[in-house]
């Protein structure tokens, strides 16, 4: 996929080559396939406004296409949601004129959409924080990076546009350093792990990503086992990309998801936890203004310590 320059402001414009292993999949089926984060009415719905052409020309959703063909895609922009500064508690580790680092809580969306249109990190800042940038428009004021909704710990908000122009910058090569602290199921048989596949869009279910054998984004995780227990483990993760659900993803390929991940790993939440015991627990970073060199730490949240005291009473290999 290769992001094209905007022929207008209001959409986003995307090229796909198909790939041999997409030959002969119906045009709405392959849309979906591709990271766009859309659904198949969705799909079905560009295509009949004319927004989808095959080979520079129009096409029905019942269309086929085939190895090496030009598919050009224009997203319109989301429907606008009301946006308001809601007095929601925020943890916020560090502030000066240009950032901001906050200890986002396990189950916080970040920025409003669909089905979470208050009640989200943005809402908060809006009421906390007075300043900042407008790169990512009006529902993403200040946001630089993305958590989960279900993972806690460290995100780093932008106080101006030359601040947010520069933390980006920081992000797409990888000069910053993201560190996680996870708990893992199952005995790890070594301590140290490089997992490198491609990462795209689960053809079975959108909703979630998947280790690809042919196509997807590259995606580079360390991983160091702190802590082995009778079942699981804590271990820490340095991403060296940042791909949706990466480390989700990772730790399931190689047969250890994260405890609490029921989309991932087990469908039974043995231990009734609210989402994936996954923690952004460290981040350092370039400061725009200054250069200096800053790292933040954030404590796990309360309930990995305590699942965490309750695996080291258990046993501890």
């Amino acid at each position: 996929m290769y992001p094209q320059a905007d022929m207008e402001d209001v959409f986003e414009n995307y090229t796909f080559c198909v790939t041999p292993e997409e030959d002969g999949l119906r045009m709405d089926v392959f849309l979906c396939h591709q990271n766009l984060e859309i659904s198949r009415t969705a799909a079905v719905r560009l295509i009949t406004e004319k927004l989808v052409t095959l080979n520079e020309k129009t096409v029905s959703k019942k269309d086929l296409v085939h190895a090496g063909d030009r598919v050009d895609v224009q997203l319109p922009p989301p429907a606008e949601i009301p946006l308001l500064p809601e007095d929601i508690p925020l943890d916020i580790m560090y502030q000066d004129q240009d950032i901001a680092v906050i200890n986002k809580p396990q189950g916080m969306v970040v920025h409003p959409a669909h089905g979470n249109q208050d009640g989200t990190l943005v809402n908060a800042i809006l009421y906390h924080i007075q300043d900042l940038s407008g790169i990512n428009g009006e529902l993403r004021p200040g946001i630089v990076h993305r958590l989960d909704k279900n993972t806690s710990g460290l995100i780093i908000i932008a106080k101006n546009d030359i601040a947010h122009r520069s933390l980006a910058e920081q992000f797409k090569e990888r000069t910053c350093e993201k560190k996680y602290l996870a708990l893992a199921e199952g005995v790890f048989p070594q301590k140290h792990y490089l997992i490198e596949t491609l990462i795209a869009r689960d053809t079975a279910d959108r909703k979630k990503m998947a280790v690809s054998a042919h196509n997807g984004r590259f995606a580079s995780t360390e991983i160091t086992v702190l802590e082995q227990f009778r079942d699981t483990a804590l271990v820490e993760c340095l991403l060296h990309t940042g791909r949706t659900h990466q480390i989700r993803v990772h730790l399931a390929h190689i047969g250890h998801p994260c405890v609490g991940d029921t989309v991932y790993g087990f469908q039974k939440n043995r231990y009734g936890l609210a989402g994936q015991a996954l923690h952004a627990a460290s981040l350092t970073i370039t400061h725009p203004r200054t250069g200096e060199r800053m790292n933040f730490i954030a404590p796990l949240p309360v309930y990995m310590e305590e699942l965490l005291a309750k695996f080291r009473r258990q046993h501890t290999l």
